[in-house]
């Protein structure tokens, strides 16, 4: 059997550099996946390299010399300094690398087209933002083909004419090497996980990628016109376990080492049935609990469902406590749809909720069972992934940062994000 790395630069199989997952999807959009529309893209090495490098500047341009450099057959990338000034580089061939770029566009220079998440909404329609606020054009990342296969990031894309244009509003500025450089309107953000995508993973700084792949400090507000610092000792390399925000969809980047250590879809659901031969039981309904495969959907009567106060199992039951309260006056924690109620067994009021697997394999940070449950969505997966996730300020959209389920991108739950399920039986 072959090793991952022999197995990778195995010539009967293209070398894979790696995948970007779209948070918010647990394993596939809601309608399907469909060619460059789906929740997650495989970026091969490609038969003939495309990757582009900068090369002549011309700084001085009137607005009709700058037009006619950028019709030529070529990648240029124009920056808008005034009506009659405009800065363009020209770019070059590099044998040397593959380019994929990624963005809201279906034209065909897009090789991943990815729209807006709409937390927690997995319906087969209305899961669209009306407005977008991901750029038609939004990134770029470039993959060297030769070993170690460095993956890189770079802020905006090329359009069908080969151009990426920053206009006279957009952030730019001159560098020390005489290059120009600028920031999209909502900027490319990036987090890097120290410690990589492992048990050990800690959530690292969000920063922000210029359209030359430099790495800066975020700005106050996500368009505000004057750029963060630079950061000097940081570069725009992706690692294993890289989350990329495009304001509107956060994408996680899994490379092809860091995939050959994460559990497969095969395995997870050899870790469901096992969860199921247990034979959970519901202490209500005194009746066998199960969660359904992916091709199934579950059984009312068999769906386990959560205090997420307690983490106590149960089957969905009427019994609402001592009280009896009804559930319009009943305590709510913001932006949950559901009041709290009483568990039977130890008469702790919290959330109850379905529970449902995490199916996206990628998202896991190891193969343990699935113990623990997101708080409020019930997502379930693994103590260390829930952990992880747990402790990850996500952005949502230009409103701030907070954590998230990465399978339905709710927010979690402001005091308990996360809670150890307690089933009863054999599996307690």
């Amino acid at each position: 059997m072959l090793a991952p790395e022999q197995e990778l630069l195995s010539s009967s199989k293209p070398i894979k550099y790696g995948e970007l997952i779209v948070l918010g999807y647990n394993g596939s959009l809601p309608n399907g996946d469909r060619g460059r529309r789906r929740s997650r893209f495989a970026l091969f090495k490609r038969p003939k390299a495309n990757g582009v490098k900068p090369s002549t500047v011309h700084s001085t341009c009137s607005p009709q010399t700058a037009k006619a450099i950028s019709n030529k057959n070529q990648h240029s990338v124009s920056y808008t300094l005034s009506r009659a000034q405009t800065v363009v580089v020209e770019y070059a061939h590099d044998s040397t690398t593959d380019m994929f770029q990624i963005g809201r566009s279906t034209e065909s220079p897009i090789d991943f087209v990815v729209m807006d998440t709409v937390p927690g909404c997995h319906g087969k329609s209305g899961t669209l933002s009306s407005q977008s606020t991901i750029s038609r054009f939004a990134c770029r990342i470039v993959c060297q083909r030769a070993p170690p296969y460095t993956a890189r990031i770079y802020a905006a894309g090329f359009d069908s004419s080969k151009s990426i244009f920053l206009g006279e509003k957009a952030v730019k500025w001159w560098c020390a090497d005489s290059q120009m450089d600028g920031l999209t309107t909502n900027g490319i953000l990036v987090m890097r996980p120290r410690h990589g995508f492992t048990c050990e993973s800690k959530p690292g700084s969000w920063r922000e990628i210029s359209v030359c792949g430099n790495v800066f400090t975020l700005r106050e507000t996500r368009s505000a016109q004057t750029p963060g610092k630079l950061v000097e000792n940081e570069c725009h390399e992706l690692v294993d376990g890289t989350l990329i925000d495009l304001c509107g969809a956060t994408l996680l980047w899994r490379s092809a080492e860091g995939l050959s250590r994460t559990p497969t879809p095969k395995h997870l659901e050899v870790l469901r049935r096992e969860l199921n031969a247990a034979r959970p039981q519901c202490p209500v309904g005194l009746h066998t609990l199960a969660f359904p495969s992916l091709e199934r959907s579950s059984s009312p009567d068999h769906q386990p469902w959560a205090y997420l106060t307690c983490g106590h199992v149960h089957g969905q039951h009427g019994w609402r406590g001592s009280a009896e309260e009804d559930e319009s006056q009943s305590r709510e924690e913001p932006g949950l749809e559901q009041g709290e109620r009483e568990c039977p067994l130890c008469r702790t009021r919290g959330l109850y909720v379905p529970l449902k697997l995490g199916r996206e394999s990628g998202f896991y940070l190891d193969a343990a069972p699935p113990t623990h449950a997101f708080s409020p969505c019930g997502h379930v997966c693994s103590e260390r992934t829930a952990a992880f996730w747990s402790r990850l300020l996500l952005p949502h959209g230009a409103h701030g940062l907070c954590p998230a389920c990465p399978f339905c991108m709710r927010p979690l739950a402001r005091h308990r994000k996360s809670v150890r399920l307690i089933f009863q039986g054999t599996l307690d």
